[in-house]
């Protein structure tokens, strides 16, 4: 492995063998040329998704592979990626290959022109290639979950995400965080920018959220961030003198 990669993309997997050795190469075709790591994290899979990413490693010397002994969700397998990353900064993408890693770079690139105070760099996509009431779904959480967080974001659910691994060490973990990044790096302090991405048809396995299950735990982690937020005191700067 690189002693001290630049860019750690990290992404979570369940029950994925049909998209993830693919997507693998993918990632390390985009990022051709940086120093980066690809840590894929299997969140308990009972397919062949674990062995098929350990069987790409002498193909791709960059890739690592993490296990969960337990299915424990995506926000955590997104968490157990970045704790194990050894870059700076981190790239997210969901598994199931919907997310193009070929606009990776340049969310990348985006957050590094922006200075320190510039956490996060999330994609927003178009075109989406859902389901008509998946999209209107999605549309409506964003629309009440923007206007009562003000988090200025048009779409959290994409999982195609570049931010400094720091700032999102000291963010509140909790269940379904992926979807409240953006508030909760607000709430440090920091700013967050958004660019628009692709999106592509699933070609293999199923989707692990349903509209219901989404707004159940979306009603009751939106009261838990506006309090989370309303329970928030910024120093503005901290000097030591």
């Amino acid at each position: 492995m690189t002693p001290s990669p630049d860019i750690s993309v990290v992404v979570p997997v369940f029950d994925e063998e049909g998209a993830a050795p693919a997507l693998a190469r993918e990632i390390a075709a985009a990022f051709e040329g940086r120093n980066v790591e690809i840590i894929f994290v299997d969140d308990a899979s009972r397919d062949g998704t674990r062995a098929g990413l350990q069987a790409l490693k002498a193909e791709l010397p960059q890739l690592r592979v993490l296990s969960h002994r337990r299915n424990s969700g995506q926000s955590r397998a997104i968490r157990s990626g970045v704790l194990a990353a050894r870059a700076p900064v981190i790239v997210t993408l969901d598994g199931d290959g919907q997310n193009d890693p070929a606009d990776g770079p340049a969310l990348v690139d985006a957050l590094n022109a922006g200075g320190p105070e510039l956490a996060l760099v999330g994609g927003e996509r178009v075109k989406r290639q859902d389901s008509r009431a998946k999209k209107l779904a999605s549309k409506l959480g964003n629309g009440v979950r923007k206007r009562l967080l003000g988090d200025a974001a048009n779409d959290t659910g994409c999982g195609l995400k570049a931010f400094r691994r720091e700032a999102f060490l000291r963010l509140p973990y909790f269940d379904h965080i992926h979807r409240y990044i953006p508030a909760l790096m607000l709430r440090e302090g920091y700013e967050v920018a958004f660019r628009p991405v692709g999106h592509r048809h699933r070609q293999t396995g199923a989707s692990k959220y349903t509209n219901l299950g989404r707004l159940w735990a979306s009603a009751s982690d939106l009261l838990g961030v506006m309090w989370l937020q309303s329970r928030s005191r910024r120093p503005q700067g901290v000097d030591e003198v």
